[in-house]
């Protein structure tokens, strides 16, 4: 007998298994590698048919919320958040202000990984961004391959897992700005080469300060469209 989830009503079903099922997660204290009730045992105490619940779990497995294991059954997974989302977004189907939305994110987590990049930096990793700022080309193609090296190489350097994936998302994003920079020919005043100088002998103000600089003529492209 399953106790502490309640029975549902027969309107938008799936839906309502999923929000009852989450709920019972939370109310249950759930862990990553807890068994859940079986298929037939949820069924029974929501007032539901199998499919329905089988519906519910699948989006539920589909979000990494949880696997199934030989000899086990269903689990509670550690859910990979950012593996999740790379597989629904496609920037093909985006419109333009999800894009921009995109980036205006992008924009506030370069200038706050400078904590973290002035924890973990190495000599090694500054030796790297210097050879990949060494090697800027003029050009669309050689300069959104840059971008993806420099600003990728920030990211890893922060030692955040999450930080490093979420990156990989908003690569689509480097075309979008590019056509903007086609449009408006905008340039920061700090370069990757002077950012690489501020890891190197300042301190993370000088260095937020240089981002905040480095990224400014997307700022005031933002003000302007207000």
């Amino acid at each position: 007998m399953v106790t502490g989830i309640k029975p549902i009503g027969a309107k938008s079903m799936a839906e309502q298994v999923e929000l009852s099922l989450r709920d019972y997660f939370a109310k249950q204290a759930f862990k990553p590698g807890d068994a859940l009730p079986t298929e037939l045992e949820l069924a029974a105490a929501l007032g539901v048919s199998r499919n329905v619940v089988r519906e519910a779990l699948s989006r539920f497995k589909m979000l990494g919320i949880i696997e199934s294991k030989k000899k086990v059954g269903m689990v509670i997974s550690n859910p990979d958040i950012v593996g999740t989302f790379e597989k629904v977004l496609n920037p093909t189907i985006m419109d333009t202000a999800t894009l921009q939305d995109l980036f205006e994110l992008r924009l506030a987590l370069e200038v706050g990984i400078a904590d973290l990049l002035f924890i973990r930096k190495t000599e090694e990793d500054i030796a790297e961004l210097e050879a990949i700022a060494a090697n800027e080309t003029r050009g669309d193609f050689f300069r959104i391959n840059n971008e993806i090296a420099f600003h990728g190489k920030l990211y890893e350097m922060t030692g955040n897992e999450t930080l490093k994936n979420f990156q990989r998302l908003l690569l689509p994003i480097f075309g979008y700005v590019v056509k903007l920079e086609k449009e408006k020919q905008v340039s920061g005043k700090v370069s990757h080469k002077d950012l690489v100088k501020l890891l190197r002998k300042g301190d993370k103000e000088a260095f937020k300060k240089g981002m905040l600089a480095h990224l400014q003529p997307h700022y005031d492209r933002l003000k302007a469209h207000r």
